[in-house]
């Protein structure tokens, strides 16, 4: 990977200029809306509903006012935000390396499948070798995508110490340079360029549909879902310094995670309210995407620098759920993990 300290700084600044790197390669992915899902995170869960849960007996539930805007980045190159920081990756190793030089012992990750396919693409499009460190638990349709990119794969157990052990000893074989899934600057801000997109496609909607006054014609929020944390630190930059003359971002926008609770998968939150980073993760949640624990440059984003407001955590039901809801009512098929924020808007009572 490229050396951190010759990476550019971690700002909106950077944010923006990522974009300009990696647009070729990527598809600005749509933005859609649903009425159903606002009314429902609009209102106040029953005492019947909040029954079994953490906030049964709760005698005023929450009673928040909604409008949601959904980043579809289903509808990304290989069908996940991840491409954005893989074509940065890339794009800023062949800077420093040269194109050359990265043909000879390629590129190596480990993931459980998404990030495994955004840098195969990425590779094969600059016709790079990529070595793709698996977990045996991957879901079968994302490994087979993966070989269909071309990678080579070599396999691992689920944890982030074995996954990491495995890639070591690829990296002594081929002479690989690691790319890894969330830790790094260059992931972050090519990640970070989803919030882009979102705060000016919202923006302009507001505009196009006469909604001119100033709290209203932007985003006041961004939820993401929170694994390694690459998502949602590049979201926290992207939303931060933000200029009062641009008309996408007239005012401050919130930014905060979202994880699964299931055996300890979240370990962001639980670090974020105790001040200690978690290094450890092992979890079975149906949120694949969201079992790794946060990483390093991730952290100081989302904690030391507080460009975070807030980290919370809903349960495997209300991970299904919203799942259920999604494709029944917008007709979008997501996987698990992408919902994982919108359980949280609608069923945590926080």
């Amino acid at each position: 990977m490229a050396d951190p300290s010759t990476t550019p700084p971690l700002t909106r600044a950077s944010v923006l200029a990522a974009h300009s790197l990696i647009k070729p390669y990527i598809h600005e992915t749509p933005v859609l809306t649903n009425t159903t899902l606002d009314q429902l995170a609009s209102t106040p869960r029953t005492p019947e509903e909040l029954q079994g849960t953490e906030w049964e007996g709760t005698e005023r539930p929450a009673n928040p006012k909604i409008r949601f805007w959904f980043k579809c980045e289903n509808f990304q190159r290989i069908g996940a935000f991840k491409a954005r920081g893989a074509f940065h990756a890339v794009e800023r190793l062949k800077q420093t390396e040269g194109l050359e030089g990265l043909k000879k012992g390629g590129v190596v990750t480990h993931s459980s499948g998404n990030h495994a396919q955004a840098l195969s693409l990425a590779a094969r499009e600059n016709g790079i070798p990529a070595h793709i460190v698996m977990p045996t638990i991957s879901p079968p349709p994302k490994i087979a995508a993966t070989k269909g990119y071309g990678a080579n794969i070599t396999f691992s157990g689920s944890t982030s110490t074995e996954r990491e052990a495995v890639t070591r000893e690829v990296i002594e074989k081929t002479g690989a340079r690691l790319v890894p899934p969330y830790d790094h600057p260059d992931i972050i801000l090519g990640q970070g360029t989803a919030a882009l997109e979102l705060q000016r496609q919202v923006a302009a909607s507001l505009s196009t549909s006469g909604t001119t006054t100033t709290t209203n014609r932007r985003l006041n929020a961004i939820i993401t879902p929170c694994g390694g944390g690459g998502l949602l630190s590049g979201t926290a930059l992207a939303c931060s310094d933000l200029s009062p003359s641009d008309p996408s971002t007239p005012g401050p926008i919130l930014v905060f995670g979202a994880e699964p609770s299931f055996s300890g998968a979240d370990d962001g939150r639980r670090g974020y309210y105790s001040g200690t980073r978690i290094e450890t993760v092992k979890s079975l949640t149906i949120a694949d995407g969201l079992r790794t624990p946060l990483g390093v440059y991730p952290w100081s984003i989302i904690y030391e620098r507080k460009l975070v407001a807030g980290m919370y955590s809903v349960g495997e039901e209300e991970i299904k759920k919203a799942l259920r809801l999604v494709y029944e009512r917008m007709k979008v098929v997501v996987e698990p993990s992408a919902v994982v924020g919108l359980a949280v808007a609608l069923f945590g009572e926080e």
